[in-house]
């Protein structure tokens, strides 16, 4: 049963949508209006050019409601309000026009809300992409309230979006810091006051590290760990991400993408460092601190520290971007040609070691400002799940909004 005063139409009664032009590589060029694409939907900066004659239904102003009608899910299939500058409209991008007595800023969250029940139903080519004709669109069901009670659920949309928009802000700015901090205490840049001992430095191959710092090959601190899968025990086996480093790979897949076959999978007892060898240069190393042992490919190499070395405090710099660099000079660099960081050629790597306490309070300061990220990334999603749970709610009727007498449509 519909709320009092609203009606149940299709988005055909409620808007007009208009094709792009399909521009081709004639049409392409480096002066003129840009060329919107799908990409462009997402923020990319890459255009091309139009200098040609142009229609009116093929310009886009700022502020212009657009719908992509093919595109990823959750990424750029459906409906977006165009931030940039004036250009014209590719192909497979509608622009969106209210007909009378519909909001243009309630109409993007009805078409946000009938995009989410496309992206359920849909089967595209692939399972992440989207592509319907305007007849899929067009016929889809939309409940509408008088413009008074849109505008109001528009503006209390906008308001989640700006918290939203603000957490992201946040924690962009908070990884950004990390980062700065990060690179600082692990190079000794930035010292913790009691571990400051001398303001002396000393050069090394890749900058320098404070002179009470030393500064040994991996292969003097870590041994390789290289033993086979011969027992048959029935250990998790493990896939290493660029960002998350170790996890374990039926839960963070869904699925098998291992091989039947494990007896030639390394064994990784816990505590144990793991990176791929044939991919370490895109920053593929990660820590094993989930099970007493797991399995991983033979593709990885595993190896394990002694006791000069707080493993928190070596894989935070292992993580880092100027290590990755290192990773990649000395995989381009070595005499396997193949594109891979052997152990025989990553124990050679150096690394600045201060002294045990000063690596574990490192490791902690890192932990710290990782752990305030956590709590901003555990916001965001909660407000994103929220404002998921209010459009539904009030773009149904189910919650109500309070419209201001002076607001109400008669």
């Amino acid at each position: 049963m519909l709320p009092e005063g609203w009606k149940r139409q299709t988005v055909a009664d409620i808007c007009e949508m208009q094709n792009g032009h399909g521009f081709g590589p004639d049409d392409w060029g480096t002066e003129g209006l840009p060329i919107i694409r799908i990409q462009n939907l997402n923020g990319g900066q890459n255009f091309d050019f139009y200098a040609g004659p142009t229609e009116p239904r093929w310009i886009v102003e700022p502020g212009q409601l657009l719908f992509a009608w093919a595109g990823s899910k959750g990424v750029s299939f459906g409906p977006t309000i165009w931030r940039g500058t004036r250009g014209v409209l590719n192909q497979h991008i509608f622009r969106v026009h209210a007909k009378e007595g519909i909001d243009n800023a309630w109409l993007y969250w009805a078409l946000r809300h009938v995009t989410d029940r496309i992206e359920a139903n849909a089967h595209g080519f692939k399972a992440t992409l989207v592509h319907v004709k305007k007849s899929d669109i067009d016929q889809q069901s939309v409940i509408v309230p008088d413009q008074g009670t849109q505008t109001r659920i528009a503006e209390v949309m906008q308001t989640w979006d700006e918290a939203i928009a603000a957490t992201e802000k946040l924690l962009a700015n908070s990884r950004k810091q990390k980062q700065t901090l990060a690179q600082q205490v692990l190079r000794g840049i930035k010292r913790l006051g009691k571990f400051k001992t001398s303001a002396d430095w000393k050069n090394t191959p890749h900058g320098p590290i404070p002179a009470d710092w030393s500064y040994p090959r991996i292969g003097t601190v870590a041994k390789e760990v290289s033993g086979k899968h011969s027992s048959g025990a029935d250990y998790p086996v493990l896939s290493c991400t660029k960002h998350g480093g170790l996890v374990d790979s039926l839960q963070y897949f869904k699925k098998r993408v291992f091989s039947e076959d494990l007896s030639t999978y390394k064994v990784v007892p816990c505590e144990s460092f793991v990176y791929a060898t044939n991919h370490i240069e895109e920053g593929s190393i990660g820590y094993q601190n989930l099970y007493d042992f797991g399995l991983v490919s033979p593709m990885y190499t595993v190896f394990s520290t002694n006791d000069e070395v707080d493993d928190g405090y070596l894989y935070r710099l292992l993580k880092t971007e100027h290590y990755r660099q290192i990773f990649a000079a000395n995989t381009n660099s070595s005499v396997d040609r193949r594109g891979s960081l052997r152990w025989k050629d990553f124990k050679q790597i150096h690394i600045p070691l201060p002294s045990l306490p000063e690596q574990r309070a490192i490791a902690e300061l890192i932990d710290l400002a990782d752990r305030e990220i956590e709590l901003i990334e555990k916001k965001l999603e909660m407000l994103r799940e929220e404002k998921r749970a209010l459009m539904q709610q009030l773009l149904t009727g189910k919650r109500r909004v309070r419209v201001p007498a002076s607001e109400a449509t008669p």
